[in-house]
């Protein structure tokens, strides 16, 4: 696949992560449960995902072998899910996506350098650390000046 494609696709998610947010935030609230809300996105994630899976003739036995902390993944969403779910209400989603596009910089940049959970190795040049350091700060002065 084209990067500029991969790269499409790539804002396209990442402009879903706030209104998975939002949405999700409303729903808790509604319900009086961000867990209860956070069940039912993963129901209607998990169908969606099956469904996906099905039409892609997609197989699980590769699964059987691989190590377990792999696995690991599923709890990292559940996690951001629950507690994006339960902060944003009262924290606001600027906010708490603000926050959690620093982790992503922060992690990301991690990743990479060591080329960690078997990913491209792209070492932390001071160029790399100063763009991470300027996307930081614009996501930054974004909340900054949403509050002015």
């Amino acid at each position: 696949m084209p990067a500029t494609q991969s790269a499409m696709i790539m804002l396209v998610a990442g402009i879903g992560i706030p209104v998975l947010a939002a949405l999700n935030a409303a729903l808790g609230q509604r319900m009086g449960s961000p867990v209860a809300a956070g069940v039912i996105l993963f129901l209607v994630a998990l169908l969606t995902t099956g469904i996906v899976f099905l039409m892609a003739g997609g197989s699980l036995k590769a699964a059987v072998g691989a190590p377990p902390h792999l696995f690991l993944a599923g709890c990292l969403v559940a996690f951001y899910v629950l507690t994006i779910t339960w902060v944003a209400p009262t924290f606001g989603v600027g906010n708490a996506v603000f926050f959690v596009l620093i982790g992503q910089l922060i992690s990301a940049a991690i990743i990479d350098h060591f080329g960690l959970f078997g990913a491209a190795q792209h070492p932390l040049t001071l160029a790399r650390a100063a763009g991470i350091a300027v996307m930081g700060a614009g996501v930054f002065l974004t909340q900054i000046a949403g509050r002015a």
